[in-house]
């Protein structure tokens, strides 16, 4: 009997809803994950990581993103810089949740003015890719974050804007932007999803270098350094967005207790963990760029 295209639209939309279902309790689990492993490290609020003792401190480095910045299911990039010893008198903050947009990112705002930073590092617009590019994602953003309006890159281009300026107005912080995290590894076009997701990682990160240059901060070329490894080295593409094979690397991470690199080794990654979130060889080379950028007012060494 053929299938009419009222059940086809009926079976798709029920997939859809499972998927954001899932999602959703993913977040949960994993939150709740985090927080027992983190318990005793936040204050107002606040992931600290103690990169200088009360009295030692020189300067308060904030850190605002989403899974990345948060280490959720990610390499975690600013514990790797406040463990080098050339950034010992840095104390630096998160202030991020996985799956955070930049609309997020503009929300947290206030709480970072509050802690008189120095240094502010901006690692956002993944999510806001994500969430245009697929619909699931969009359904998941839409029931858990709350957005006002439907992603688009104008939208991501003015609340970035908004952070930078009331940054700039309100503190007395050197802000450096991170151009994106790239999502799969496969520089070509033959995955439809893949090609959109390279596309729109690319717009996205041109977005950030066009505000850094126009309100005249700094601009950390992530994106750019990652595209070239992956040039040299093509792997995997990413070809959909399913939020099921997270609840797997939940369970690799917190059961079996692998770490990032070997997770990203299960699921055929060279540079990730997921696709999406960083391993150690990607999560260095963001730290290494943030300490490029700290080092020319610090007064700490460059990464050798």
């Amino acid at each position: 009997m053929k299938r009419s295209d009222n059940d086809t639209r009926t079976d798709h939309n029920r997939h859809e809803t499972g998927g954001t279902a899932a999602g959703t309790v993913f977040g949960w689990v994993f939150r709740l994950l985090r927080g027992s492993l983190r318990r005793g490290s936040r204050q107002g609020g606040r992931a600290v990581v103690t990169g200088a003792t009360t009295g030692t401190v020189k300067a308060v480095v904030a850190c605002l993103g989403a899974s990345a910045t948060d280490a959720t299911g990610s390499y975690d990039w600013i514990r790797d810089l406040a463990q080098r010893p050339s950034l010992a008198s840095l104390r630096f903050y998160r202030f991020a949740e996985g799956g955070d947009l930049a609309y997020n990112g503009l929300g947290r705002v206030p709480d970072i003015i509050n802690c008189h930073p120095d240094y502010v590092i901006v690692l956002l617009g993944d999510n806001d890719v994500l969430a245009l590019i697929s619909k699931k994602v969009a359904q998941f953003d839409h029931l858990t974050k709350h957005l006002p309006v439907q992603p688009s890159p104008e939208w991501y281009r003015e609340n970035v804007q908004a952070i930078v300026r009331r940054l700039k107005s309100e503190t007395k912080a050197a802000i450096a932007l991170c151009s994106l995290i790239p999502i799969g590894e496969d520089p070509g076009e033959a995955s439809p999803f893949q090609a959109e997701a390279n596309r729109r990682i690319q717009e996205y990160s041109a977005i950030l270098k066009d505000i850094a240059q126009e309100e005249e901060v700094s601009y950390l070329p992530f994106y750019e350094r990652m595209h070239e490894l992956i040039l040299a080295s093509p792997g995997r593409a990413f070809t959909s967005f399913d939020f099921l094979p997270f609840y797997r690397d939940v369970f690799r991470q917190f059961v079996l207790h692998k770490n990032h690199d070997e997770i990203g080794q299960l699921n055929g990654w060279r540079f990730h963990r997921d696709g999406i979130h960083l391993n150690s060889r990607s999560g260095k080379l963001l730290a290494d760029l943030v300490q490029e950028f700290l080092s020319a007012g610090a007064g700490v060494d460059s990464p050798r």
